[in-house]
């Protein structure tokens, strides 16, 4: 799978990401089924991974890296991202925290448990409400100052916040996940995929297929949106899964694949290659927008 740059100033990527978020979902533990996803993923070039918020709780990082380590790849062979910023209390009430005191926590939480020196980009997943900006950037400057990050990235953030936190940084935000795709598309018409652009960025979208909800749900969109899909995947002899992602990939973004089924990984990772023609695209963008000529 070719690599490409994610920012004019960050690091060079695979062209899909693979993130554990469903992992920590679904809690998966297994070493058998874990090192099926993992190899599956070297094997299409994937050698970008993303953890979350909880993978330290449910040792997918120590599982994940033990397995990576039986492969002989070396660090400089793999670019981590992890992100925190979402905890949840006693009564399993999710929050916000972008305090320094967490930021640095969970770092030096992230080196331990994937036995290394650095991440690659350390993001904020969230924005705090009830932070000091201020305080959260010098957190995100000491982090990369101190080597233990590269770079900083955010996830989730509005235009207004991700430019609120950027003006009291003197890092750049080299990479911003949002939730893009054919089933919900308001990141492109709030202004989040040009502002991204803007910052010389690939935005990165997560939820590509929206759950599947693309591939079999049951909603009028979904079934519009669905005839279209098929007869431009007719059209190049591939299937709609392939077909909705290389929509994604023609606004400039980099998807991120959650799933645990090999053939679904295979799809994503296969989209970047294909190229869909200017005419298609629209049309696959009308039908989204219900919109049928």
């Amino acid at each position: 799978m070719k690599k490409v740059y994610l920012s004019d100033s960050g690091p060079k990527v695979s062209k899909a990401i693979y993130s554990f978020w469903r992992w920590e979902h679904e809690k998966l533990t297994d070493r058998k089924r874990a090192a099926d996803v993992i190899e599956t993923c070297l094997d299409l070039g994937i050698n970008t991974f993303d953890y979350g918020d909880t993978s330290a709780q449910l040792q997918t990082e120590s599982l994940v890296m033990s397995i990576l380590e039986s492969k002989g790849l070396k660090r400089e062979d793999l670019v981590l991202f992890a992100k925190c910023g979402i905890r949840h209390n006693a009564k399993g009430m999710p929050y916000f925290d972008n305090s320094r005191k967490y930021l640095l926590d969970s770092v030096d939480s992230f080196l331990k448990n994937l036995k290394t020196d650095y991440l690659d980009i350390f993001l904020l997943n969230g924005y705090d409400y009830a932070a000091d900006p201020e305080e959260t950037a010098a957190a995100l400057q000491h982090i990369v100052h101190t080597g233990k990050a590269k770079h900083v990235g955010i996830a989730n953030f509005t235009v207004d916040q991700h430019k609120l936190l950027a003006k009291h940084l003197r890092e750049p935000i080299v990479t911003s996940h949002i939730e893009l795709n054919l089933l919900n598309l308001q990141a492109l018409h709030d202004g989040r995929i040009d502002f991204i652009k803007e910052q010389y960025a690939k935005p990165l979208v997560w939820a590509p297929l929206a759950g599947g909800e693309i591939l079999e749900g049951g909603s009028e969109q979904a079934i519009r949106l669905r005839k279209v899909l098929n007869r431009v995947a007719e059209k190049h002899a591939v299937n709609v899964e392939q077909v909705a992602v290389a929509w994604l990939i023609g606004l400039g973004v980099l998807p991120i694949i959650g799933s645990l089924k090999k053939e679904r990984i295979q799809n994503v990772a296969h989209a970047t290659n294909l190229q869909i023609d200017k005419e298609d695209w629209y049309e696959i963008y009308y039908a989204s927008e219900g919109k049928m000529f």
